[in-house]
This record gives structure tokens, C-alpha cells and sequence, in this order.
């Protein structure tokens, strides 16, 4: 089976870019970053931000909320407070979940290894 390969590999987007892929002005991703410590893009030595996929993520949950659900900004900021306790926890069971398969495939990787 091949291995399917990011066809995304930019690391880093202008302010322009993502204001773009929202349909949003840049001022309003610089009023979101101000509202929201959950977007905090970095900054070249230039001084532009340089937003990542993770920035890209957080922000998309903030449009979804605040364009698509028509939510207040502080309603948005509850919403978003209350998803990421949820979250956390369902990334604790994942990755207890993944550390189980890896220790299961180490055990078949030597079971395999004692047959040569």
C-alpha cells in the first residue's frame, strides 16, 4: 500500500493567506488573536505573523463559531473553554490507546524477529 503523502507542506502562512481561506479581513484575524489567546500566530524577524496549521485549526473554530453559529464572542470563548477540557481528555485515552498498539506491534516485531 502506498504511502500517502501531505500534498499541504507549507509550514507557515501570511496574515493575507488565512484571511483569505476564511473569507474574513486581516484586521478581523488580528481582532480574533486579541479575543481568543488560543490563536497566537508567531512572528518573522520582520514582524508579520507567520500563522501555523495549528493556528489554522483554532481559528477555524473560532469562524465556525462566531460566523457559521452566530455566537457572541463571549459565548465563543465559553464554547471554546468548555471543548478544550473535553478535548484534553479525549487525547489522553488516544494516546493511551496508541502507546497500547505500539507496545502490541513491538511484541509481534519480536515474535517476527525470533523467526528468522
Amino acid at each position: 500500500m502506498p504511502l500517502k503523502k501531505n500534498k499541504n507542506l507549507k509550514l507557515y502562512y501570511s496574515v493575507g493567506e488565512v484571511a483569505e481561506m476564511f473569507g474574513v479581513n486581516e484586521s478581523t484575524l488580528r481582532f480574533w488573536e486579541k479575543q481568543f489567546p488560543n490563536i497566537s500566530p508567531g512572528k518573522n524577524s520582520f514582524g508579520a505573523r507567520q500563522y501555523t496549521q495549528d493556528d489554522i485549526k483554532e481559528i477555524r473554530k473560532v469562524h465556525h463559531l462566531l460566523k457559521e453559529r452566530g455566537l457572541t464572542m463571549e459565548g465563543a470563548r465559553m464554547n471554546i473553554r468548555q471543548q478544550r477540557g473535553a478535548s484534553d481528555d479525549v487525547k489522553t485515552d488516544v494516546i493511551e490507546h496508541l502507546k497500547f498498539i505500539r507496545d502490541e506491534l513491538m511484541e509481534i516485531g519480536k515474535a517476527l524477529g525470533g523467526l528468522s
